[in-house]
């Protein structure tokens, strides 16, 4: 009976930490930012609730919301599954982009008598290119020890270079202005959920991978395998765990996310390809990823609270003097404070073990 109070006991505070982890990087964030909007003159209770009923006061609002979040749950993911290896991939940007110009491209090149198949065709070929894209990095990585921080940050230039050379060359629609691809056909475009909110069907797509990866990682022996590696790799090794193989796995795994987020963006959100197809929606998968602490749930609400905070500042500068340079400055210091707080609950693991 001792022994199960003492398993009950860890297991409620391992959840309240793993709470307080998601819950104290926000509320840090709005500290800061609250002692900066008192710097510039503004009440911070005032500007503080006008955001929260432009993210969540009403059917509109809320739709917004979620479809701002909707990228960020697939990068987050795609992130996510690296983190979680021990493979610092930063290149998700430059993935999500290749993957939503070769969605476009299946979407407005293939005739429409394919109708709906369409867009499952538009989603395997962007998958596949965004799998392709960051299994070089990972090759690279588990067979030559190449730094994957730097081969991937570099990556995502040349992603976004070729993007921007095909979309204003080849690709460039004859019917509009610069830097654009012709529409995707009628039957390619997922359908919109909430009329004439942008939130689309792709919403259910990243669900749909939220809920694969928490599965992934609980009950499939790659995901296990790929949690020894990310936490002790010669323990790995030792035990006859392919760590090379576990990272390719989660390179390339990560990719095929990464390009269902791509055509996602470009079927449901933007119809076709344009230059600056992603605001660096890589990146902010980063942190969703490090403040969800790579956990299918904690990454759901943390794709909401950025994409609550991306609808809102959209809106929030039409009703008050306050730039949108605040909502930057509370992502930053949320990212921060997430760093933070993973590294002491990480340190105070090792001091337990020792």
């Amino acid at each position: 009976m001792a022994e199960v109070a003492a398993m009950r006991g860890g297991f409620f505070t391992g959840l309240a930490e793993r709470g307080f982890a998601l819950v104290f990087p926000f509320i840090a964030a709005i500290a800061v930012s609250g002692l900066a909007l008192l710097a510039i003159g503004e009440n911070p209770v005032d500007v503080f609730a006008l955001m929260a009923a432009e993210a969540f006061g009403s059917q509109r609002r809320i739709a917004a919301t979620l479809s701002a979040a909707t990228p960020l749950l697939f990068t987050g993911v795609a992130t996510a599954i690296c983190f979680r290896s021990g493979v610092f991939n930063v290149g998700v940007e430059g993935a999500f982009v290749l993957a939503g110009l070769a969605a476009a491209f299946i979407g407005f090149t293939l005739p429409a008598v394919f109708g709906f198949t369409l867009i499952p065709l538009a989603f395997a070929f962007a998958a596949l290119v965004a799998a392709a894209w960051l299994y070089v990095p990972g090759y690279l990585l588990a067979r030559y020890e190449v730094d994957e921080v730097v081969s991937t940050l570099m990556l995502n230039f040349v992603a976004i270079g070729i993007a921007g050379y095909l979309v204003n060359g080849p690709l460039l629609s004859e019917l509009s202005g610069n830097n654009v691809t012709p529409l995707v056909h009628e039957a390619a475009q997922l359908p919109r959920l909430l009329p004439p909110s942008t939130l689309h069907a792709g919403f259910f797509v990243g669900l749909v991978m939220v809920i694969a990866y928490g599965v992934w990682t609980r009950r499939t022996a790659s995901g296990f395998e790929g949690a020894l590696v990310g936490l002790n790799q010669r323990f790995s090794r030792a035990i006859g765990i392919s760590v090379p193989g576990a990272i390719i796995l989660a390179m390339v795994l990560s990719g095929i996310v990464s390009g269902f987020g791509g055509a996602s963006h470009a079927l449901g959100q933007l119809h076709r390809f344009v230059e600056g197809f992603s605001p660096g929606y890589g990146f902010t998968g980063m942190a969703v990823a490090l403040l969800g602490r790579n956990t299918a749930l904690g990454i759901l609400l943390s794709a909401v609270l950025f994409g609550a905070l991306a609808s809102a500042g959209t809106t929030v500068q039409f009703f008050s003097d306050i730039p949108l340079d605040l909502v930057n400055i509370v992502e930053g210091t949320v990212m921060i404070f997430a760093v933070v707080e993973i590294g002491r609950l990480a340190w105070r693991r090792r001091r337990r073990a020792a």
